[in-house]
């Protein structure tokens, strides 16, 4: 038998708790049947109206405070689009019969954001509790034990509110701290002579905008030649982007002099058996030839590149692959491989933040790249990195970081 069709709206006005639909602006775009009864007022005294014009702060300091705190939650889930829960809040209420008269009320608002297509806040559901009736049962009839346990009740919350703002705030300075120091650890985009170049840096989602992947792009001595590079270093936040900063620049500073990328990972790997923290680390080192029109590899542990030529042939660079920088005790020198290319071929590198998935064999995902590439090859490098990250991964962020440089060779 078909499934019914379920009367959202319906479902919506029936729910038993307190609900608004606020705009972007504030603005109410619609309330249930709970929230009328609950705040007294009719849905069409409501809807278009801001909501601290229908309910404005309170002439009392604390309440104005708590007043202040609603507003700061609807702004971050706004500014986030993630869900706010609030502490316990009291929160008068002026009495619609009579202007100047507040009661008082005692609030448990969550607000939750409802998504656009494209990421942005398109409402924000906030959700209200009410716990007044809890609360002053907890003082009737000269019961002192209750009016502790109110007292308590209240003061608790608003020092979890406190602790609430006051770890936001230290997380806002820690992810300043980072946004400088993956400035200063990472190259900026560049322009290698006369061919384009496009880099992109994405965190996992919840991390401090830095993380443990990186790129390096670099020029190479004797003729028209570049090396690129990308890593991967396990783990999330500041301790990873560190260990990231160490392998970059050593990498970077040994492609300059090494023959080939295999030698240049050689030296990488010795050199991250003394790092702290750079255990299981990948990397794959491309050199490009311009003269010669050749691309030569190698990788420790890493997803390949991709070099995608110009009739849309998807070619992945797997033929010189080892394990991650540490994995032996006594290093060994590493393979390296080489193939042609023909000037306008698009070399890709990437970190496996672009192409694993939960419960998806890796595969699925080389497969989404190369289609993606294929179908977009004609753009590019700029618009083509960001159309690769805008298809390939998940719209609310990916779990683990991701790095893209994508070359016009």
């Amino acid at each position: 038998m078909a499934q019914a069709s379920i009367d959202y709206e319906a479902v919506y006005r029936a729910l038993p708790g307190m609900v608004a639909l606020l705009t972007p602006d504030l603005v109410f775009a619609d309330v249930n049947e709970a929230y009328v009864r609950g705040t007294g007022r009719p849905r069409a005294s409501l809807l278009g109206r801001h909501v601290f014009d229908v309910f404005p702060e309170s002439v009392n300091v604390r309440e104005a405070e708590n007043s202040h705190h609603l507003r700061a939650s609807l702004l971050r889930v706004l500014a986030t689009g993630e869900r706010d829960a609030m502490a316990l809040q009291r929160y008068d209420v002026e009495t619609p019969e009579h202007s100047g008269q507040w009661q008082e009320h005692y609030w448990s608002p969550v607000n939750s954001p409802v998504l656009a297509p494209d990421g942005r806040v398109r409402l924000i559901v906030h959700r209200i509790e009410e716990v007044t009736e809890f609360v002053r049962a907890r003082g009737l009839g000269g019961d002192t034990a209750g009016r502790l346990l109110e007292a308590e009740l209240y003061t608790r919350a608003r020092e979890l509110q406190e602790l609430n703002n006051r770890l936001r705030e230290a997380h806002a300075r820690e992810r300043e701290v980072a946004l400088v120091l993956q400035k200063a650890m990472l190259p900026a985009r560049r322009q290698m002579g006369h061919h384009r170049a496009a880099v992109r840096y994405r965190p996992a989602v919840g991390a401090l905008n830095v993380c443990g992947d990186w790129y390096d792009l670099v020029d190479l001595v004797g003729g028209h030649r570049i090396g690129v590079s990308v890593g991967d270093v396990v783990g999330h936040g500041l301790e990873a982007a560190g260990v990231m900063g160490q392998l970059r620049s050593a990498l970077s500073a040994a492609s300059r002099v090494a023959d080939g990328p295999a030698q240049a990972l050689d030296v990488l790997g010795r050199y991250a058996h003394v790092v702290d923290g750079a255990e299981s680390a990948t990397a794959v080192a491309t050199f490009i030839d311009f003269d010669r029109h050749v691309v030569t590899y190698s990788s420790a542990g890493h997803p390949p590149p991709v070099l995608l030529h110009h009739d849309g042939r998807v070619e992945f660079l797997d033929r010189a692959t080892d394990p991650p920088l540490d994995a032996r005790p006594d290093p060994r020198p590493r393979p390296q491989a080489s193939t042609a290319f023909v000037p306008g071929a698009t070399l890709v590198l990437y970190t496996d933040g672009l192409i694993e998935r939960r419960h998806e064999d890796i595969d699925t995902g080389l497969r989404r790249l190369a289609d993606a590439l294929c179908r977009h090859r004609t753009l590019d490098p700029e618009p083509l990195a960001d159309t690769v990250l805008r298809e390939l991964l998940p719209p609310k962020g990916a779990t683990d970081d991701t790095a893209l440089v994508v070359v016009r060779l």
